[in-house]
């Protein structure tokens, strides 16, 4: 009796004993496995076939660019560059067809080989040029970044339909981002586990040094190491580009940081030595899972990046937690071995997910809720213009009980698609957007039009896609009355310098053509510099203290957004409203006091509270079925200090 005890509690313990270590084993597929069972629980509309599919969507892009980062940190290095390689490599691609009817194989060969020679660069800066790989490939990320802004002169250029296929889906319902992940992800499964260069990238991580005296020409590997990971990056921004149907040269901005995120979610360790495909591609699908369900959830845009950072945390110290117990080292992380375990322990852990998942879905039972449910996409909320139709949105929406989720798209078109993609996932019943770029929101509109839900844009209008109406002022007409003001204001003569906005976006482009067009009528008007602040008042400062330094007799300055004309002002000191005039455009809070201190001479005012306020109705009539004007237009004014104590916006 007592030996059996003894053996039953034995065994007991090692059945326990296994569980722990199987769970510690997998750190990051067991945070997957907590996630989507969380999220299934929380929402009925997380667990369903459309949205798992957007899911794989948006998970495509960072685990194609987190595939080719894990070379580099396997080997126990790192690249910075990988996200403006991606829209470098897309913007020839789009430059190379169109502008010069460069035959489109040729163009997507082209393309690749920019990435690759992005990649040789940032392998000879390191190996050669013993640079250390952060500083390296923080060059590339600037000038990749750069490059991409020259070639497209800073606006979005058109990709060959041909290539636009590789965003759509076969069978119109697999879509062909998964595909080429699960491609790329098999592809980067090989090298590492079945090639010399995939051995050698575990023996330079593991002890350089050691690498080294064994033979293996450490330099001419890192060479290689680096240029797959250009080749990765650069399929990755044909595919992000494909999506959005145009080659973004902003695109991809920040990705970098969310691949080398995967890859360490994923269990490989900065110190290099260690990693695998499987593990990184988890990685990536935690990322667009947490941002898929906190979208679903109506979480905060300004939480979402908080809990995102807290999630990422954990995971690693849950990967931290497993070495301290003794996990086995590098299982599964090496060229070979453990591949019979780790396949036993994948097919255990899906059937735990379904088993717990389905039983999550019997909490979701019909509600009978009639509140009108609506999703409000915003190009930015670091800005107060935008900001404030948040406001007049969410006011408006309390007023009627609609129940609005509002995102932020960081000015990231690609997010923005994500989220868009997120609201006709979960059948809301109107979508509003203000689009990073009108162009790229273009197929996800078209999509939530084929799920028959109307779709209102406020501020910006979409191209290619039919929407149900645009709520906006005119930003051509807005530049042009800028222009006059400013110029009028200076008696018709003058030097001035102008703030251009963020490259690549349409109120940047169209309010510098306002204010071309509204300068043209006055010649006595000299430009002295135009310079792009990124709607941002710290960059304002910066360019406009900059410029300051070649033109000290400049007379007046227009800006294409208050922010920038803030820091404009703070730039010029006691000079502005006195041997200084500036105009702002937007009329945020901050512009309006400006004006009322006499510091700012003007601001075009849009309204913004009237624009979120009007586009929620027209959205809630959509809804009801009302017919609605298909442009609704919100004037412009030109705010003063004489009419500034009598303004609201």
């Amino acid at each position: 009796m007592a030996t059996d005890t003894l053996k039953s509690r034995a065994g007991a313990g090692a059945a326990s004993g296994g569980l722990r270590r199987l769970l510690l084993d997998n750190g990051a597929l067991t945070a997957l496995i907590v996630l989507v069972i969380a999220l299934s629980a929380l929402s009925g509309d997380f667990l369903t076939t459309d949205n798992l599919l957007n899911i794989g969507v948006q998970a495509a892009v960072t685990a194609i660019l987190a595939f080719g980062v894990t070379f580099v940190i396997v080997a126990a290095g790192i690249d910075l560059s990988v996200g403006s390689v991606a829209a470098l490599s897309a913007t020839v691609l789009a430059w190379s067809a169109t502008a010069h009817g460069v035959p489109v194989v040729l163009a997507v060969i082209l393309a690749v080989a920019t990435g690759v020679a992005a990649g040789l660069v940032n392998g000879f800066l390191i190996s050669y040029g013993k640079l250390p790989p952060f500083i390296a490939t923080l060059a590339m990320l600037s000038v990749g970044r750069g490059l991409s802004l020259v070639i497209s002169q800073g606006s979005p250029i058109a990709f060959p339909d041909s290539v636009s296929h590789l965003g759509d889906t076969l069978g119109g319902w697999l879509p062909v981002p998964v595909l080429v992940m699960v491609v790329m992800g098999l592809i980067t499964a090989f090298v590492l586990a079945r090639t010399y260069i995939g051995r050698s990238m575990y023996a330079i991580g593991g002890n350089e040094e050691a690498a080294r005296l064994s033979g293996l020409k450490v330099r001419k590997q890192k060479l290689a190491i680096y240029a797959l990971s250009g080749l990765f990056a650069a399929v990755a921004g044909i595919v992000l580009a494909a999506r959005l149907s145009s080659a973004q040269p902003q695109a991809a901005n920040g990705y970098e940081l969310d691949a080398i995120a995967a890859v360490v979610i994923g269990g490989a360790s900065l110190a290099g030595g260690t990693g695998k495909a499987s593990g990184t591609l988890i990685g990536a699908l935690i990322l667009a899972v947490l941002r898929n369900g906190l979208n679903l959830l109506s979480v905060s845009a300004f939480w979402q990046q908080v809990v995102i950072g807290v999630v990422i945390a954990l995971a690693v110290l849950l990967d931290t937690v497993r070495r301290k117990a003794g996990a086995a080292p590098g299982a599964g992380t090496g060229p070979g071995g453990g591949k019979g375990k780790q396949a036993v322990t994948y097919c255990l852990a899906a059937v735990v997910a379904v088993a717990l998942v389905a039983a999550t879905s019997l909490l979701h039972t019909s509600s009978g809720s009639t509140t009108p449910k609506m999703g409000l996409s915003l190009s930015t909320l670091n800005n107060p213009f935008f900001v404030q139709i948040k406001s007049g949105a969410q006011a408006e929406a309390k007023k009627l009980g609609i129940e609005l989720t509002v995102t932020d798209a960081q000015n990231d078109a690609s997010q923005q698609a994500n989220q868009l993609q997120n609201f006709t996932s979960a059948g809301l019943g109107a979508i509003i957007v203000n689009p990073v770029d009108s162009d790229a929101a273009s197929n996800a509109v078209k999509a939530a039009g084929k799920a028959d839900i109307p779709v209102i844009a406020v501020d910006r209008g979409v191209n290619k896609a039919e929407i149900d109406a645009l709520v906006a002022s005119d930003n051509v007409a807005g530049g042009e009355l800028a222009a006059k003001t400013l110029a009028e204001k200076l008696g018709g003569t003058g030097r001035i310098v102008i703030l251009q906005g963020q490259a690549g976006t349409s109120a940047a482009r169209e309010r510098a053509a306002g204010f071309a067009q509204g300068l043209k009528a006055y010649p006595g008007i000299k430009v002295l510099a135009q310079q792009p602040a990124d709607f941002d008042r710290t960059k304002g400062l910066d360019v406009m203290s900059n410029l300051l330094q070649a033109h000290p007799d400049v007379q007046g300055v227009l800006a294409a957004n208050d922010e920038m004309a803030l820091g404009a002002v703070k730039a010029l000191g006691s000079k502005a409203g006195t041997s200084v005039q500036v105009v702002g455009f937007d009329g945020t809070p901050d512009g309006l006091t400006a004006v009322k201190n006499g510091t700012l001479y003007a601001s075009v005012a849009q309204q913004p509270t009237q624009l979120g306020r009007i586009a929620v109705d027209n959205a809630l009539e959509a809804v009801q079925g009302k017919k609605i004007e298909q442009t609704v237009k919100v004037p412009v004014k030109v705010v003063t200090k004489e009419n500034v104590a009598g303004f609201s916006g």
